[in-house]
């Protein structure tokens, strides 16, 4: 008996050093911003993220500020072309539990969409959501007439509020 319970003991032993050097090699996520010179040679930072909505479709949420910081947030959600086409203006409805925003569609004051025959991508102002959240909650968005729920985990919203401060 006494042997049953010290292999036992000696197993217990090595899974715990097992995990605890799992543990020890595993680190944080780290935000995934990436930064480069726009055509003006402007300091741009960016976080790019694909996810799917509720109905299988990927897209692409690239969160950006062209400056300094302190200037203006965007998101811009691009679709696959051919599969989709966005109609402008139209405001992307943003919900985080009882919150609510609309952010409003830039999308025809950016020279670079407004001149693609494609119409897969849209551009909104994601400053005013940013200003008003005090923690990486999950969100879900809501485009009309083109998805009905893209969830955003909360990573990647901790991303984005890190555009606001974070040095180019």
């Amino acid at each position: 008996m006494s042997g049953m319970i010290r292999r036992a003991g000696r197993l217990l032993l090595a899974l715990s050093l097992l995990l605890a050097c799992l543990f020890a090699l595993v680190t944080p996520a780290a935000a995934q911003l990436h930064a480069h010179p726009s055509e003006t040679g402007s300091p741009v930072l960016r976080s790019l993220v694909s996810v799917r909505d509720l109905d299988d479709q990927a897209w692409q949420l690239v969160a950006f500020r062209d400056g300094p910081p302190g200037a203006a947030l965007h998101l811009r959600v691009v679709g696959y072309p051919g599969k989709v086409r966005l109609d402008h203006p139209t405001a992307l409805q943003v919900r985080s539990g009882p919150f609510q925003w609309q952010l409003e569609d830039l999308t025809l004051e950016s020279q670079a969409l407004s001149n693609d025959g494609r119409s897969a991508a849209a551009e909104f102002d994601l400053s005013p959501l940013l200003a008003e959240l005090s923690q990486n909650r999950p969100l879900r968005l809501r485009l009309p007439g083109v998805f009905t729920e893209l969830p955003v985990p909360p990573f990647v919203v901790a991303e984005w509020r890190s555009l606001v401060s974070t040095p180019a």
